[in-house]
């Protein structure tokens, strides 16, 4: 007879199973979506981005402001699809690590707060989501499962 430890252990193995899939892509299309947005808004304004990558001290913000907000958008898009999504998440993590380290002032605490828009959050949960995607792959309902699944891998 299985011990209540047993169990409990089994009962959960089998709600990850089922519940890890849901999270990737529920964490796929909202924080894609929501780097796609920030992205295009950088795009669409990027005078004004590169103006406020000057004012953080950014290096070579006519360059690296371009980068970002293309990373941003196209890695955005490439999350919410599930397409290359641990290089997009790679790119977006690092993306993050400098917006933290730098229009956040290295913060932490500040970067954990979501008193604006989603779209307007602090890093850090955006750090974590990619951390995550970037661990975890983008489950089995992704572009990237249907290449691995025929390509046998």
């Amino acid at each position: 007879m299985n011990s209540a430890p047993e169990r409990l252990k089994s009962t959960f193995s089998l709600l990850d199973r089922f519940v890890t899939p849901v999270a990737q892509i529920v964490t796929r299309i909202a924080f894609g979506q929501a780097f796609a947005l920030t992205g295009w808004g950088k795009l669409t304004n990027l005078d004004r981005t590169v103006a406020f990558f000057e004012s953080l001290g950014i290096p070579a913000p006519s360059i690296q402001a371009p980068m970002v907000a293309t990373i941003e958008f196209v890695g955005g898009l490439l999350l919410v699809f599930g397409l290359g999504t641990r290089v997009a998440a790679a790119l977006l993590t690092c993306t993050m690590l400098v917006a933290l380290m730098t229009a956040h002032g290295g913060d932490i605490a500040a970067g954990f707060r979501l008193d604006k828009g989603f779209d307007e959050a602090a890093p850090v949960p955006y750090l974590v989501a990619t951390l995550w995607l970037l661990a975890k792959g983008p489950g089995a309902l992704a572009i990237d499962a249907l290449i691995a699944k025929r390509h046998g891998k």
